[in-house]
């Protein structure tokens, strides 16, 4: 036989408890409004004598605060939330919001249809929203109402503030590490070219070519390991000559060592292989993957941090990314 299961207490029943109407319950546990001294004491005895626990949730949607930041990701499609990488982001969002009694959601915004940021921004439930693969498009449409209550892991406008790891100046560490072991034909395997601070690696690529009179080698690449795999096999292709290759991220630089290996290009031996994020899956792989840190918890508890204080900060906020040398190049 079941035992039955006490029901916790409501506002209704401290208001009857206390004897005093619904609605001056509420003030007193609110803290907000007018109530008598007299009228105070009654309602926190009672509320402590029945154990009431206030519904925060309720408590903010009636504030207008809102109960969740949501992780806006930008994308061709819903398949860039499986990205490692917005775990990473969602998991320290979640740290950032637990304690305040935020929930943190995750929604894709289409890269054709970013005016789904109007809806958030008329969602009373949603306190602030954190952009992923910010594009100029999607900042244009960020409404009025969510200004403020956003925050942009990527390129960032007069009205949303920008964190991100310094891309450029990774990059550069890692292209001066291949130029200084003694690599002079080196290939880059692109990030996606609509995501605009995938473009700063890019820069970095060519600044750094040019400036060793050395030639540019561009294969365009989307982070993926199978895109990876793909654009080295084209990249040995185009230039046999090629002896490394610069990927823009450690997956991509990863699926770059599987195709070569599997055409019998030895890694680091005929072609050195360097990646950018220092994935945990960087240090053991096979050969160990020479890459460029990337913050990314730092950077997304920033951003989070940011919405839910309110406060003004710097328009950008860029966090260091630094060599990480193993036995790929």
């Amino acid at each position: 036989m079941s035992t039955p299961t006490t029901r916790p207490a409501t506002l209704d029943d401290v208001a009857r408890a206390a004897g005093v109407s619904r609605s001056t319950a509420s003030r007193v546990i609110a803290g907000t409004g007018f109530a008598s001294p007299a009228a105070r004491d009654r309602v926190a005895a009672a509320a402590d004598r029945l154990g009431y626990v206030p519904n925060q949730a309720a408590r903010a949607l009636v504030r207008g605060a809102g109960v969740r930041l949501v992780v806006a990701v930008s994308g061709t499609d819903a398949t860039v939330l499986d990205d490692p990488y917005v775990d990473r982001v969602v998991g320290a969002a979640a740290q950032v919001c637990a304690p305040h009694g935020v929930g943190v959601a995750l929604e894709w915004l289409s890269l054709r249809a970013p005016a789904g940021l109007r809806r958030l921004g008329e969602d009373r439930s949603v306190c602030g929203v954190v952009l992923v693969n910010t594009t100029e498009p999607v900042l244009a449409a960020v409404p009025t109402g969510l200004r403020g209550r956003v925050a942009s892991i990527g390129i960032g406008s007069a009205a949303v503030p920008s964190f991100d790891v310094d891309n450029a100046a990774g990059a550069g560490a890692v292209l001066r590490h291949l130029y200084d072991s003694g690599r002079r034909r080196i290939a880059m395997v692109t990030g996606p070219r609509w995501l605009s601070c995938a473009g700063r690696s890019v820069t970095a690529y060519r600044a750094l070519m040019r400036a060793a009179d050395l030639p540019v080698r561009l294969v365009a690449g989307d982070f993926s390991a199978a895109r990876g795999g793909r654009a080295a096999l084209e990249a040995v292709t185009r230039w046999p000559d090629t002896d490394a290759i610069f990927a823009a991220s450690d997956a991509t630089a990863l699926g770059v060592i599987s195709a070569l290996r599997g055409r019998g290009i030895g890694v680091p031996g005929d072609v050195a292989v360097a990646g950018f994020d220092d994935i945990p899956y960087a240090a053991v792989s096979t050969p160990a993957l020479t890459t460029a840190t990337h913050p990314v918890r730092r950077i997304a508890t920033a951003a989070a941090t940011a919405v839910l204080d309110g406060r003004r900060v710097p328009p950008v906020t860029a966090f260091p990314s630094t060599l990480v040398a193993r036995e790929s190049a």
